[in-house]
């Protein structure tokens, strides 16, 4: 067999475990796994592991319309450097945000002329737009994303009730996934309030307005309208083991829901951020020592399906204040990904390769029904992270459009040298392909093969 491009040498982390296998490459796509493969251009891989590339179903590159916050051209970037060749952009914070079939069309079409990496675009699901879901799902959105507390942009206002349970019916009925923001409305505003009425402004004070009882009671309302309305429920960057089990004990009653976690959530704890400050800001927040520990107990116990980012950046001056409720909230992590499941999950707790590659890849990849991405198997597009397991690094090349990182300066064990989307090599040792362009992925059935 003739190919495009043999990956040699490398350790490749499959769904079936872990083998030095060479990767035969034609036409963008894994055509043969096996030994010895003759009959192409060769990447040498000997010493590095092959893991498929990272799909971030939480992505915040915020254009059209504010694209100054984070844009497809540098938000990708980052997102290459971290290993990822796929991502699922959130409606917000992009204005106006993507709530109707134009919205669609218009963002469609900015990342298909700068976005480096393939992308699949979520719809809004808020009290604007509940008539638009069926044109939203007719254009190819990959699930509608819900707040079930404030935004912060009046433009995406927070569900209600009425307007979730209904949303998760029009879902259901379009087989499509519903993702929620699941903090409690009510709690967190007036916990919010007493806090400012009282002249609270400390980082300890807004931690104090959204404790973990406020994800709880959110999570319990979104599984039972998921549960009586047969919808697919995502519950998006849960910060807590309590949530994360609860979730699990309700998909054993036959709920049909997966949980997704973040990096930040399992690297820092709310004592940086009182050494780190508004870099750290984000809801929920982060948690105390103990409430990390667990919810790592569950991502090694594997009740935790996803990992995304929840990248979501914003310029300098929206970072800083002495006010710590009136920062903007949203950290910026795209590059970061693989680093925290590799230095604190596989090299410090054990967590498996493979595991870390279903976290951050095959199990998005299956979520959101995109069979040609998230894994190394023949058939698949070949979407490659090329990593050394085992090289110390200190993180300083960032490549966010504003590098307000908190992950700088943190040291991890694994290194991502190159990524490669559907062959091509999208970013080597801090060299990238500016020439490449990704392409819109839509949710099919497993049953019609790959994304065109």
């Amino acid at each position: 067999m003739s190919f495009d491009t043999i990956v040699r040498g490398a350790q490749v982390v499959t769904p079936d475990g872990v083998r030095r296998l060479d990767i035969g490459i034609a036409d963008g796509v894994i055509v043969e796994l096996g030994e010895e493969l003759t009959g192409g251009a060769e990447v040498d891989a000997t010493g590095l592991h092959v893991f498929p590339g990272v799909v971030d179903a939480h992505v915040h590159l915020n254009e059209p319309g504010r694209t100054e916050w984070e844009g497809f051209e540098t938000g990708t970037r980052a997102l290459a450097a971290g290993g990822a060749t796929t991502f699922l952009d959130m409606p917000l914070n992009s204005s106006p945000p993507l709530l109707s079939r134009e919205r669609f069309d218009e963002k469609r079409a900015l990342g298909e002329a700068k976005s480096r990496l393939d992308f699949g675009l979520w719809g809004g699901l808020t009290p604007l737009n509940l008539g638009e879901l069926d044109d939203l799902a007719d254009a190819g959105v990959i699930g509608f994303k819900a707040f079930m507390s404030n935004s912060g942009l009046d433009e995406f206002p927070a569900v209600d009730d009425v307007t979730l349970y209904e949303g998760m019916r029009t879902a259901a009925r379009l087989g499509l996934v519903v993702g929620t923001h699941a903090e409690s409305d009510d709690f967190t505003r007036r916990l919010t309030q007493t806090a400012r009425a009282e002249g609270k402004r400390g980082v300890r004070d807004y931690l104090a307005s959204r404790p973990v009882v406020t994800e709880l009671e959110a999570v319990g309302r979104a599984l039972l309208f998921a549960q009586e309305t047969g919808a697919a429920l995502h519950l998006v960057h849960l910060s807590s083991g309590a949530a994360v089990a609860m979730a699990a004990e309700w998909k054993a009653r036959g709920v049909d829901v997966t949980v997704e976690t973040c990096p930040h959530y399992l690297h820092f704890t709310d004592e940086d951020v009182e050494r780190m400050g508004a870099a750290l800001k984000c809801a929920p927040p982060l948690r105390p020592r103990s409430v990390q520990d667990d919810l790592w107990r569950h991502v090694l116990n594997g009740d935790v399906d996803t990992i995304g980012s929840d990248h979501s950046p914003a310029p300098p001056d929206m970072k800083t204040s002495d006010d710590f409720f009136a920062l903007w909230g949203g950290i910026s992590g795209a590059q970061s990904t693989l680093n925290v499941l590799l230095d604190g999950g596989h090299h410090r707790r054990g967590l498996p390769l493979e595991l870390v590659a279903a976290l951050s890849a095959l199990n998005p990849a299956r979520r959101f029904r995109l069979p040609g991405k998230g894994r190394v198997e023949v058939g698949a597009d070949a979407d490659l992270a090329l990593v050394k397991l085992d090289e110390a690094f200190t993180l300083t090349d960032l490549h966010d459009r504003w590098q307000q990182n908190p992950y700088r300066g943190e040291t991890f064990r694994g290194r991502v040298h190159a990524t490669y989307l559907r062959g091509r090599k999208i970013y080597g040792q801090g060299v990238f392909d500016d020439s490449v362009r990704g392409r819109l992925v839509r949710p099919v059935g497993a049953s019609e093969g790959r994304n065109a």
